[in-house]
């Protein structure tokens, strides 16, 4: 069933199979050669862009990474300062509190100095009311004194003009 093909023929087939195949190789080189010069200049720009929108991607990444953790460090950073104005509007309470502590104990310190000066000049007068009685207190010791020893005798007196200015001086002093 096998024909039985000469030598020679089946030597043809091979070669002419190897010499289309070379053929074809070397046409399909100087194809791409021809090819690669007459390449649209769309295609490169296509190629460039698609790399500019990967780093534009890469870049996109990064910058979202970034600003998240802007994000949390704007967070950290508004408690800290929701922190301190805690702290300070306590402080400014406080120092409120002392202000009115302050004014309510100077009004008192000066309500006590003027109640102090007020009770001075009260003992001030008040001595030397006791200094006007005791003085009144001597001399009338005196006088009784003299009246006792007879040095002094009011029956001899010369006019009861001065006896009447005598008595209206010391009632004067007495009710002063």
């Amino acid at each position: 069933m096998f024909v039985e093909l000469p030598q020679n023929l089946i030597l043809m087939t091979v070669g002419a199979f190897l010499l289309g195949w070379i053929l074809s190789s070397i046409s399909s080189r100087m194809g791409s050669i021809t090819r690669a010069k007459k390449r649209d200049p769309r295609d490169d720009r296509i190629r460039s862009l698609e790399a500019e929108l990967r780093i534009a991607q890469s870049e996109l990444g990064q910058l979202k990474a970034s600003a998240e953790q802007l994000e949390q460090d704007l967070e950290t950073v508004n408690a800290e300062i929701e922190k301190r104005d805690k702290v300070i509007s306590h402080q400014q309470r406080r120092v409120e509190e002392l202000k009115s502590d302050l004014r309510d104990s100077v009004l008192k310190t000066r309500e006590l100095r003027a109640d102090l000066s007020n009770r001075a000049e009260e003992s001030v007068r008040s001595e030397a009311k006791l200094r006007e009685v005791e003085t009144e207190l001597s001399v009338a010791q005196a006088s009784t004194d003299m009246i006792a020893t007879g040095v002094l005798d009011y029956s001899l007196a010369p006019d009861k003009d001065d006896d009447e200015d005598i008595p209206a001086a010391g009632a004067s002093k007495t009710a002063s």
